[in-house]
């Protein structure tokens, strides 16, 4: 029988063979790139509602929905789940990543209906944000008061 140490080195061995290399540098710099472009096109929304007139509130809020409009429609057509392999982390910009993982839920379950389906599965992503976003400014505001 073979020794439990030659094994285990034997199996390490097999292992770092079979695993994919980490290139942190590169995917850092993917992430990097693809999340500064989302907040540039972000801000160049921004300043496009700015430039035909609306107050800085208000362009920033129009920016929200915009970009939430335009990572819902590249989520539809399968576009935003190419760009999040390719970038990873730099996808997962707050507004467009949750509106990609809000979109992608409520697809998966497009079969089965637009109410029992998609509608239900579009909350399964937003109800535990929201919850825990309640709480989580409940805490903090007391915290606030008494501190």
């Amino acid at each position: 029988m073979a020794d439990v140490s030659t094994l285990k080195k034997d199996y390490q061995t097999v292992v770092d063979k079979h695993s994919p290399k980490n290139e942190v540098l590169k995917n850092s710099f993917k992430a990097f790139w693809v999340g500064g472009t989302i907040c540039l096109i972000g801000q160049l929304i921004t300043e496009g509602f700015i430039y035909i007139g609306f107050s800085e509130p208000d362009a920033g809020t129009l920016s929200t929905i915009t970009l939430i409009l335009l990572s819902t429609i590249l989520t539809a057509l399968n576009l935003y789940d190419k760009i999040g392999n390719y970038a990873g982390a730099g996808s997962i910009i707050p507004i467009t990543g949750f509106a990609n993982s809000m979109v992608s839920a409520a697809m998966e379950y497009k079969k089965e209906g637009y109410i029992f389906g998609m509608g239900a599965k579009l909350f399964t992503v937003a109800g535990p944000v929201i919850v825990f976003g309640t709480i989580s400014s409940v805490i903090v505001g007391i915290l606030y008061y008494f501190l």
